[in-house]
């Protein structure tokens, strides 16, 4: 047996615990969702029998479910694209600070720090119809942000920006650090201005950071469960319903566990694709690299 073998079976043998665990933690509790999803399991009313794809079939013609794909969707690409123009803006900010940078960092972390149950209600007092602070300072009247159809998403959003930004700004203020300073330089005595400087000079050498920022960032909003759960539950008249909001009604609400496996499946599926999307990007960035 050669010594390359020999390493392989060694590597094998390490990354069999490891495989085990994630076998015994994920895979098998996918592998029960997916047959979970085939049956139809109303405990409530006795009934547990397989339908087959009778619940997908039933998902492609529910309005409902159209409805919160089209909330997730709209939720992950405004709250991702804020969070990416934000971010950098914030990171550059950071990049030319030269006095409080660690305060503003240690303020910059806290709103990444905070669990979401606990910005969920912070964003419910801010937009509290009468005596939240966001009406005080527009010197509005009684606008009712979170009851209001045409104001809860865009409110949502705002509460979910501002929780994560810090992450997408950190990770492009840490990118910022390593680019020498004579690529500015060489910039400036070409006459680049500063326009010109942050298209073809910081952001191309951005373009990895962001990407994995925008992969964490986007798999998160796709799944994003907690704020909308605190701030909406849903509503109203469902404007704020996610998939995984529906999957929790379905599951834990009305009983339905294997419509709500379906529509968690689907979650995954949709996940695992914009992942996939995003990895093929990366790879092709350090293949051009």
């Amino acid at each position: 047996m050669t010594r390359r073998q020999l390493d392989a079976r060694a590597g094998v043998a390490l990354l069999a615990p490891a495989l085990a665990a994630l076998a015994a933690l994920a895979a098998w509790p996918g592998v029960w969702v997916l047959w979970l999803s085939l049956q139809k399991r109303i405990p409530i009313f006795g009934i547990d029998r397989f339908v087959g794809v009778a619940h997908y079939a039933f998902l492609g013609g529910d309005a409902r479910f159209w409805n919160a794909v089209r909330v997730t969707l709209v939720f992950t690409v405004v709250s991702v694209a804020l969070e990416l123009v934000l971010g950098v803006a914030v990171a550059l900010g950071l990049q030319r600070q030269h006095r409080g940078r660690r305060l503003t960092m240690a303020l910059l972390l806290l709103p990444w720090a905070l669990p979401s149950v606990v910005v969920g209600r912070t964003f419910e007092w801010l937009y509290h119809p009468s005596a939240g602070l966001v009406n005080f300072i527009l010197g509005a009247r009684a606008i009712n942000w979170l009851g209001e159809p045409a104001l809860t998403l865009p409110a949502l959003i705002v509460a979910d920006v501002w929780r994560t930004m810090p992450f997408v700004a950190l990770l492009c203020y840490a990118r910022v650090l390593t680019i020498p300073a004579a690529v500015y330089e060489a910039a400036r005595v070409d006459g680049a201005g500063r326009l010109a400087t942050l298209r073809d000079v910081t952001l191309p050498l951005l373009r990895r950071v962001l990407l994995i920022a925008l992969l964490f960032r986007t798999l998160d909003a796709l799944r994003a469960f907690d704020l909308m759960f605190v701030l909406t539950g849903g509503g109203p008249a469902n404007t704020t319903e996610t998939l995984t909001v529906y999957a929790y009604r379905s599951l834990f609400q009305t009983l339905q566990l294997g419509l709500g496996a379906a529509i968690g499946v689907v979650v995954f599926a949709l996940v695992m694709l914009v992942a996939w999307a995003y990895l093929r990007a990366v790879g092709r960035t350090e293949v051009t690299a």
